[in-house]
């Protein structure tokens, strides 16, 4: 489950190993995708933080969080076959269904998961 101010953003959620972040969402049917997908960084950073939407075919929400969980940057339907980077170093990355409500998050929200 991932929170904030405890109102529940999604009910599941995944924490991917590092080994499969690379791969993260692509060729993932949209389907199937009804969970927040959570990638942890070893270390705060904005280039390693950046994602790739190359071979995700639909947009999705993402929010990037420091070390303390502090939301740092939010990203409205991210488009196929884009790139971002956050605005600040982030060191975990949530990827949302894009019907997912994150109108009520604002910077500087923590999160729980």
């Amino acid at each position: 489950m991932i929170k904030v101010n405890n109102k529940i953003i999604i009910k599941k959620k995944k924490i991917i190993s590092p080994l499969k972040q690379g791969l993260g969402l692509m060729f993932f049917p949209r389907k199937k995708f009804d969970f927040g997908l959570i990638f942890k960084r070893e270390y705060e950073s904005i280039v390693g933080s950046s994602i790739h939407m190359l071979f995700v075919f639909y947009s999705i929400n993402v929010l990037f969080l420091d070390s303390n969980k502090k939301v740092i940057d939010i990203k409205k339907r991210l488009r196929p076959f884009t790139f971002y980077s956050p605005k600040k170093k982030a060191k975990y990355i949530i990827e949302l269904p894009i019907e997912t409500d994150i109108s009520f998050i604002k910077i500087n929200d923590i999160i729980s998961f």
